[in-house]
């Protein structure tokens, strides 16, 4: 017997029972992103390396550690791609999206790969859907994608969310705080872990997210940007959380939250839920990013998004979406099975879901067959060509023309 082949590690197979609750959060969430006016993108599964090492940041985990990179046929870099946003703000310079009416407002669906430790809602392949504004750079912005998130939290009915925001300020300011932020960790450098002590003069803003204890304990106790925001950028933290509070979101201001990502600048948030495990608590996250489409070569586009985990938010919600259930199934004798598969190609026209037998059953078979898959009536082709209706959940039966069925099956 040949050896039997598993998905590789840190992947997962979407079976049938999985995608009707998938279908409905896409459903939700899209028709959420159409009232709001945002329109679909799309961009390829891999990306030329420096797109990341430029966007994201050369000095970020996801950069150094995270990617699957490779090298093509014509020995150029490619990585299949970590994150949305540096894609959709290449695609935006790269088609001239500053010529359209500004902001551009855009969402996406799809997978992304981090070479990550898999355990539950963590993975190397993962979905999510997530939403970019480009091209503005008014809080109303910040305000509007984290309203929209949370409305389809709450559409979903996600389970112990809670939102916690930052400001991480503009460059200027930042680079302040950042002189300020390493005199601490140099300071105090002998009490932090040794992943920290190796990489916060490169990144020191990462050290808020060790899960030492002692380094915790160290950075407890160090100063917060938020803390040290601009009159300009302190005024625009001031509107989005006005905005939020007038629009009944609750938030908690976390000057510990900076973001695993170099491009995010001003307003920063995480979206967590507490019935997941701490390693996957977060089920959604995003900010603004002022100077990632300038830093990719195209005009000072400013802009603000997110993106939320598909399978943190099914595993928060841990109960399933029942499949959709047939609107008939035909029911026929052997004599009669071609008129039955063209009946089915009639009623599937005028947009009803129909079945019939594909397996060989008998007649009483076939009756089975249509109460085990929960159809809700059963048109059963008799040997002399007549027809009966049958509901499937009262279980009574009349005679019924074929020419009526579909007209009869769409009454509620």
């Amino acid at each position: 017997m040949s050896e039997r082949f598993q998905a590789p590690r840190g992947t997962f197979d979407i079976l049938p029972a999985d995608d009707p609750g998938r279908q409905h959060l896409h459903a939700v969430a899209a028709q959420l992103f159409a009232a709001a006016g945002y329109a679909r993108i799309e961009t390829p599964m891999f990306e030329d390396t420096e797109l990341f090492t430029r966007g994201v940041g050369a000095g970020t985990d996801v950069v150094n550690k995270e990617m699957f990179t490779f090298t093509d046929q014509g020995d150029r870099s490619l990585t299949l791609r970590p994150e949305g946003t540096a894609a959709i703000c290449r695609a935006y310079v790269e088609h001239g999206m500053q010529t359209l009416p500004q902001p551009v407002r855009l969402w996406h669906s799809g997978p992304y790969f981090r070479h990550e430790r898999p355990q539950a809602g963590r993975f190397r392949q993962f979905n999510q859907l997530g939403v970019e504004v480009i091209g503005s750079d008014s809080p109303l912005v910040d305000a509007d994608v984290i309203v929209l998130l949370d409305q389809i939290y709450r559409e979903l009915g996600v389970p112990g969310v809670h939102l916690r925001l930052s400001s991480l300020g503009s460059p200027d300011s930042r680079a302040e705080y950042r002189e300020e932020l390493l005199a601490f960790l140099r300071e105090h450098r002998a009490e932090l872990s040794d992943d920290v002590q190796e990489r916060f003069e490169q990144n020191p803003l990462r050290a808020f997210d060790s899960k030492d204890p002692a380094t915790q304990a160290v950075m407890a106790e160090a100063p917060r940007m938020v803390d040290r925001l601009s009159a300009a950028d302190e005024q625009h933290f001031a509107e989005v959380r006005r905005l939020l509070d007038v629009s009944g979101v609750d938030y908690e201001v976390d000057g510990t939250l900076v973001r695993g990502l170099d491009y995010y600048t001003r307003t920063v948030f995480e979206f967590e839920t507490d019935v997941l495990e701490a390693h996957s608590r977060t089920i959604g996250a995003g900010g603004r990013y002022d100077g990632l489409v300038e830093a990719l070569g195209g005009p000072a586009s400013p802009g603000c998004g997110w993106a939320a985990g598909i399978e943190r938010i099914l595993l928060a919600l841990d109960e399933p979406v029942p499949p959709a259930k047939a609107d008939a199934f035909v029911v026929a004798p052997d004599a009669f099975r071609e008129r039955a598969f063209a009946l089915v190609r009639e009623l599937r026209g005028a947009g009803l879901r129909a079945e019939l037998d594909l397996g060989g059953r008998s007649v009483k078979g076939q009756m089975k067959q249509a109460d085990r898959i929960g159809a809700r009536a059963a048109i059963v082709l008799d040997d002399d060509g007549a027809a009966q209706l049958r509901d499937m959940s009262s279980g009574e039966q009349r005679p019924i023309e074929l020419a009526n069925v579909a007209d009869e099956l769409m009454v509620p």
